[in-house]
């Protein structure tokens, strides 16, 4: 084995002889001898029949078209192509019979090279073994009348009768700085392909003609309507393309596998049937892309629409095209995309894990056409989490691309504390529960936002925990049923806890949607109101609105909870209220009901009853907000109330110099007082004004200090420690601290005295009483009111002035009668 090796190295290494090396050069020279004589020879007979050549080529195509060729000169070309002959065609312009009324030339080019195989042409055969067309305008046009360039071309004889055919066969196109335009007035289209180089290899066999394109073209239109847009704008296309054409069919089948559009790879097929009246074409396309850059090559009444959305990463996509080269209007356009666990963005937010099958098509009622108000995207099992919200949608629609609206039917099971990613903080907060969700919804879609959303279905909560943030009002164990219909928003069974309040609540609210997107002012919300225990200060709180709590942190965009928050507070609401219970500081009432109205923030109480401390209490009055505190008007009317119980409730309504439980009797009063209450629900005394008139009847002072210690000395025998009288009436005005006494009249069993003056809460007492020192301990016994009155003031009457002392304390003196 070693041994072949070394002779074959021998071999190898061994130098050509001299008279080789000189048989091999002369055969070169030969050969490049014969060249040059062949070529010259060729290009002597091109110039000597230069004239001759033009014409017959000229007659040849002009034999085939309905129109004018014209050559501006005849070259033959050394060493081009060879071994085949290479004639170089100058300045060649085509143009149709009807060039003068339309004025677009079919065919300018600067050159035209036709490379012919010389062996071919001495078997009668012209094969065109190249054919290079270099720096032309290829300009197809068709009028709105239907005029068009594009038939050029004749009809050939059915039978040739010829007695030597001559067979022309091209092998292979190329060109070099080429621009094709196909515009078709009549049907709105324009097709402009700027080709800097593309190769074409061709085979011919029986019927069909196949060809291998090499593709470097940039797209400058593909408009299937020009008012609609083009698709592939501006997008540089590479690629080997494999065409078919059949004779008899008068079809195309184009196939394109890894052909790049821009940076994205795609696997097209296409279908081209060339018939003159009707041209239907199909073609299809598959590819893996981002969303926007396949938006991009879009028509941009589509793209502007897919542009509402956009997906992170490549999805999985599938385009079919069909319609008519020679009919107006689109074709039909159907993309179909896969979505798995992908970032979906919409207008308002992002869905992640989105996972969906989606499908575009600008004709979803057979019939209507081809276009916007035709078009629809349909989203199928559709699921994903909205600020960590998880839903799914069986189905979703955005149809009618001239006016679009969206509409599915969503769902959703989450943990409510997952709405803290997209309500406001400063409105509300949740903690703990449930949501369920079960709506149809349809929403408007303009200028790239999603509006307007109207809702049919239900939204169920259990077991929540929430806060109030305006009031820093905890809501434990909260549970809501919410009913959405066409006509109302239906809200059941609400139930919550907040501190010592049991609260269950319902309510409607007519055209709600409706009123809440346009009108939020004319919203009225009837809401019913039912608990066994409520305590009044913590309620007036929720109904109210804390005007601090208003200033919000400023926004980019507002939120969701942002535009309900506002439109509440604009609605108008009419609240029943019943509790078997409810608190106010001391005062404990039962059986309670009232209706309420809010309207901007203004809340109007109406036959407001309550019983308390024996009798009942009827009200109603206004509350209305000012800065930060509350303006209230109201009117009371109490019937039959323990006078004790109620002094005490109301914390003996500031007065120290006796206790509540001095004074006894069922109290009959009318008020009706202005004030103001802190945001806490507090009403403030020194903005208290207003007027009382009360009687108490079986009324006893038990141990009232003022009296028993200033008229001890008046009247020694008699029991000031237990004083009962049959009438005690009054006629206050109150005015902040101050309370002007019109009338105070106290008929008693021990004695009698009369009030009037000013009483005040601070500084500023006046008070003049007259007390007859005469025993009125029979008074009562007197059945005769004018009787009864004439004797009132017999005998010694004393004058008593009751002033401020500089102890801060009462001090009573004797004056002199004040009506002297």
């Amino acid at each position: 084995m070693q041994e072949s090796l070394n002779k074959i190295k021998s071999v190898v290494k061994r130098k050509p002889s001299p008279r080789i090396i000189k048989k091999k050069g002369r055969f070169i020279l030969l050969f490049i001898a014969f060249i040059l004589l062949i070529s010259g020879g060729l290009a002597f007979y091109v110039k000597a029949n230069k004239a001759k050549i033009l014409s017959q080529i000229s007659t040849q195509i002009s034999e085939n078209i309905n129109g004018t060729l014209e050559i501006g000169d005849l070259n033959y070309k050394f060493f081009a192509g060879f071994p085949n002959v290479t004639l170089s065609l100058k300045n060649v312009v085509i143009k149709d019979s009807l060039w003068a009324t339309h004025k677009h030339t079919l065919l300018n080019a600067e050159e035209i090279e036709l490379r012919l195989n010389v062996f071919k042409l001495f078997k009668s055969e012209k094969q065109i073994q190249e054919v290079v067309v270099n720096k032309a305008s290829v300009y197809l046009f068709k009028a709105k009348n239907g005029q068009s360039n594009s038939n050029i071309f004749r009809d050939k004889p059915k039978e040739s009768k010829s007695d030597k055919p001559i067979n022309t066969i091209i092998d292979q196109l190329v060109l070099n700085d080429v621009s094709f335009i196909s515009e078709n007035q009549q049907g709105h289209k324009l097709f402009h392909f700027e080709v800097p180089n593309l190769k074409s290899k061709v085979k011919f066999n029986d019927d069909h003609i196949k060809a291998v394109i090499e593709l470097d073209v940039l797209a400058k239109s593909m408009a299937f309507n020009v008012n609609r847009g083009t698709f592939i704008k501006d997008k540089k296309v590479t690629g080997i393309a494999v065409a078919d054409y059949s004779k008899k069919q008068k079809t195309i089948d184009v196939f394109l596998d890894k052909l790049k559009i821009g940076e994205d790879a795609f696997d097209i097929s296409g279908h081209f049937d060339l018939g003159k009246t009707q041209s239907p074409f199909a073609i299809d396309i598959k590819t893996n892309i981002l969303w926007r850059n396949a938006s991009k090559l879009l028509a941009n009444n589509i793209s502007s629409k897919l542009d509402l959305f956009n997906i992170d990463e490549p999805i999985k996509a599938h385009c079919t095209l069909k319609g008519d080269l020679n009919a107006a209007g689109d074709p039909e356009i159907v993309v179909t995309a896969e979505v798995r666990g992908n970032k979906l963005q919409i207008p308002d937010g992002t869905i992640t894990n989105c996972n969906f099958d989606g499908k575009f098509t600008n004709n979803y009622v057979e019939g209507k056409g081809n276009n916007d108000a035709n078009s629809a995207i349909v989203f199928s099992h559709f699921s994903g989490a909205y600020a960590t919200i998880p839903f799914t949608i069986a189905q979703a629609k955005i149809v009618d691309f001239e006016k679009p609206i969206a509409t599915g039917k969503l769902k959703s099971d989450f943990d409510v504390a997952r709405l803290n990613e997209i309500t406001n903080d400063e409105f509300m907060r949740f903690k703990k529960g449930n949501a369920k969700v079960n709506l149809d919804f349809a929403v408007d879609v303009a200028n790239y936002k999603l509006v307007k959303p109207q809702f049919v279905g239900n939204v169920f909560v259990k077991n929540a925990s929430l806060t109030y943030v305006p009031k820093n009002l905890t809501f434990d164990n909260t549970a809501v049923e919410l009913y959405f219909t066409e006509e109302a928003l239906l809200v059941q069974k609400i139930s919550f806890k907040d501190r010592l309040n049991s609260v269950f609540m319902e309510f409607k609210i007519e055209n709600f949607l409706n009123l809440y997107y346009n009108d939020p002012e004319k919203m009225l919300i009837n809401w019913k109101i039912y608990s066994p225990y409520l305590n009044a200060k913590q309620f007036l709180g929720v109904l109210t609105t804390n005007q601090i709590a208003k200033k919000k942190k400023s926004r980019a965009t507002s939120s969701f909870s942002d535009n309900l928050h506002d439109a509440f507070d604009k609605s108008q609401v009419v609240l029943d209220l019943k509790v078997d219970k409810i608190g106010y500081a001391k005062l404990v009432a039962t059986e309670a009901k009232a209706r309420i109205q809010i309207i901007n923030n203004k809340l109007i109480l109406e036959k407001g009853w309550v019983k308390s401390s024996g009798g009942n209490i009827s009200f109603d009055g206004i509350m209305t907000p000012q800065k930060e505190s509350y303006s209230i008007s109201a009117n009371a009317k109490v019937n039959g109330v323990d006078i004790s119980d109620f002094l005490n409730s109301f914390d003996n309504f500031g007065i120290r110099s006796f206790s509540s439980e001095s004074l006894k009797g069922k109290l009959i009063a009318q008020a009706s007082v202005n004030g103001m209450l802190n945001p806490e629900g507090e009403l403030l005394k020194e903005t208290i004004a207003g007027v009382v008139k009360f009687n108490i009847n079986k009324g006893a002072l038990v141990d009232f200090e003022p009296i028993r210690k200033g008229w001890q000395l008046l009247v020694p025998f008699r029991d000031l420690n237990n004083i009962t009288f049959s009438d005690l009436k009054g006629d206050f005005q109150i005015k902040g601290e101050k309370v002007a006494i019109n009338e105070l009249k106290i008929s008693s069993n021990v004695i009698n005295f009369d009030v009037f003056g000013i009483y005040s809460f601070g500084k500023g007492t006046n008070l003049n009483i007259t007390v007859p020192l005469r025993n009125s301990k029979n008074d009562g016994d007197i059945k005769n009111k004018a009787e009864r009155e004439d004797k009132r003031y017999r005998g010694i009457v004393l004058h008593l002035l009751a002033t401020d002392g500089k102890d801060d304390k009462v001090k009573v003196k004797l004056v002199a009668n004040p009506n002297k």
